[in-house]
Parts: C-alpha cells; structure tokens; sequence
C-alpha cells in the first residue's frame, strides 16, 4: 500500500503521523510511504531521518495526497485540504467529526474510508489512541489554568497552592475520565482545593478512592454546576461523548455568576464544547479571550503545544493500526479487528458510526452492511 504522511496545516500544529521508527516498519513491511518535506520538523524529525528509514519525500504535499491511497494524519482535514481528498481514499486520524459537519459530508461525497483514532473503542469501552493526547491536554489544562491566573495573563492573581494563611485555588473539573482525572491529579500537586463531577456515581467511587478523598466529588447535574461554577477560580471541561457533540452544560447565565478573572479551559471544545459562552475556536498563538470578566481558553488542539512529547504518544499506539490497514486492507482490517472497525466513522459514503450520524443529522448504516456491498 502506498501510505502519505502529509505536513499538518492547522494553526501552530508541530505533530506528524508517523515517527521515523513507524516509516521503518511500514517499509519494511514492503509499503511505500510518502512523506512530505518538513512534516516532522516541528516534533524533531527531519527529512533525513524519514529517507533513512525507507521514506520518500515530496515536495509538493497535493502530488502526495493524489498518490497515496491511505492517508495518516493527526489532526482533521482543513477546509484548504478537502479538494484534495481522493475518491476510496483511507483517511486515518483525528476527525472530531460532530464539530465539522461539513468535512463529515467531504468525506461521504468523496466516498473515503475514513477512521477515527477518537472511536478506536478497546476493553471496557476504552479509547486507546485518545487515552495519550488526554492524559497531555488534561496535564496541559491545569498547568495553563495556573498560569493564566495569574494577573499578568489577565487572571485574578491567584496562586494555585496558595501560602500559609492564605487559601488555594478552588479548581472545578466537570469530567471524570483520562482528562479530568488528569488534570485533578496536577491540580492537587500544586496544592489547589479540587472539585470534580460525573454523572456516573461509580466512577466518582473510584475518583474519590484514586486520590484518597482530597477531593470533593459532586454529581453533575445543573443544581451542582450551579453552585460550583459560582466559586471556582479555574473551570476544566473535560467531558467526552465518542464520536458525539459534547453537550452544552455550562450556561451562559452560570458563566455570569463566576467571579471576575476566573478562567474556563473547555478541553472538549474540539467536539464543540460544553460551556456556552466558548462561541468560537482560539489558537495556541492566540489563546484567550474575556467575556462576562472570565478568561476563555478555547484551543481543540492542546498537545500541539509539546509536540515532541505529544508525537511519540500519539504513535506509540496509533502505528500497528496503520500496519494493520496497510498489511490487510480496511475490509479484512475491520473484519478482524473490532477495535478498528469502532474506529470507521464514514465508509463509501455510509456513516456507520452511530453517534457521528446523529451529530451530523445523517442516516446511520451499520459497517459490515456497508462492507458487503464491497
């Protein structure tokens, strides 16, 4: 198979795909793999690297998309990319497609295989590829929440920890998975005062064990966040729906009553956000903006940040499922491989991924309906 590992366009995006140890074994797998001149500059990798592993490397990243038949990406299709999607084409990487819509109905008109690392669904209803660049955002969220508390990113000028007479930062994370769980863990590191909810009871059983009851736990509901959002200094969004919209749970009204310079970080902001006062998308380069007095960060793109770090992660476990498309094709692949076909969102047209067919109001067909016709 012929495998294409195009530069990521998306605004201060430094990650690449595939690592020049993941070239390594796709080649010697007997796969050609394309890469596109300075895709791994960013994370540490250069063109030189990718050749000596077995890489071809293409000036001309449109001449690369028309060649390769699948496609290994990290971030989404941007707008400027669509036209160069080909028909049948294998798209692997992270699409959030509830948040775009219209790449979703790009990717049905184009009639593309197109797999999401975010539904990739393990044991237990884990997300393996997702797990990585949680673990970083939900690390990240706490470490920018404490600095941009700090006055002179327009924060109340709170110290997380506090000092001897002086008390810590009221921290809310709504969300208790990898994100929240994360983030709380850095928060209680830095001594802030923690609250965190879910609307599972068990899991917050298991969160209040996890932290030996340093934190407080709440239920989430809107007489919760009515309450907590009015005291925190910092408020993470951390909740998931794979492959759906995140719900809207924190109301502009509540946002109102938060006190000035307190800062909201929406981590699910890249499957459309739970705080409805986060009305557009910011940029690591340009990051914040203030509405009702509160500090907004709203970047869908988080590990961006530390993409040496966030590149490793993300291929320590996304390479065998390239290796496993390349070697099998997406049919045999998907018949074999359960955790990859709960990846597949959009196959030939077909949206046979549930929750991203509700998402983006569209027909539902189950894969191996779709994978007959094939």
């Amino acid at each position: 198979m012929i495998i294409g590992v195009p530069k990521e366009i998306k605004e201060d995006e430094k990650r690449v795909s595939l690592v020049p140890s993941g070239v390594q074994m796709l080649t010697q797998s007997g796969h050609r793999v394309l890469v596109e001149n300075d895709a791994g500059v960013g994370a540490g990798f250069s063109d030189e690297e990718y050749r000596q592993a077995g890489a071809e490397i293409f000036e001309s990243g449109q001449a690369l998309w028309q060649e390769a038949q699948m496609i290994v990406k990290v971030k989404e299709p941007l707008p400027g990319e669509y036209q160069l999607i080909q028909d049948g084409q294998i798209i692997l990487t992270f699409l959030h497609l509830a948040a775009v819509p219209q790449l979703a109905r790009v990717l049905a008109e184009k009639k593309a295989v197109a797999v999401a690392y975010e539904t990739i669904e393990g044991p237990n209803r884990s997300l393996p590829l997702l797990e990585p660049m949680s673990e970083i955002a939900g690390r990240m969220a706490t470490q920018i929440g404490a600095r941009l508390l700090e006055s002179t990113f327009g924060g109340r000028g709170v110290l997380m920890g506090g000092v001897p007479g002086v008390p810590p930062a009221d921290v809310v994370i709504i969300g208790g998975g990898t994100v929240g769980v994360t983030a709380t863990r850095v928060a209680i590191g830095m001594g802030a005062q923690v609250t965190i909810l879910d609307i599972n009871s068990q899991r917050l059983r298991e969160i209040y064990r996890l932290f030996d009851g340093r934190i407080v736990s709440l239920m989430s509901n809107s007489y919760s966040l009515e309450r907590v959002v009015q005291y925190a200094d910092l408020l993470i969004g951390a909740v998931l729906l794979p492959g759906g919209r995140a719900p809207r749970l924190v109301t502009e009204e509540m946002v109102k009553t938060m006190k000035p310079g307190a800062v909201i970080i929406d981590v699910a902001i890249d499957q459309g956000g739970i705080v409805e006062t986060i009305d557009r998308v910011t940029t690591h380069s340009s990051p914040t903006y203030s509405k009702h007095g509160v500090l907004h960060y709203a970047v869908p793109n988080m590990p961006g940040a530390v993409p040496r770090t966030a590149t490793f992660a993300l291929t320590n476990v996304t390479t065998g499922f390239v290796l496993e498309l390349a070697n099998k094709g997406y049919k045999a692949a998907f018949a074999e491989n359960e955790m990859l076909a709960a990846g597949a969102n959009v196959v030939h047209g077909h949206f046979v991924h549930p929750a991203v067919a509700e998402a983006v109001n569209m027909d539902y067909t189950p894969l191996n309906r779709v994978l007959q016709q094939f």
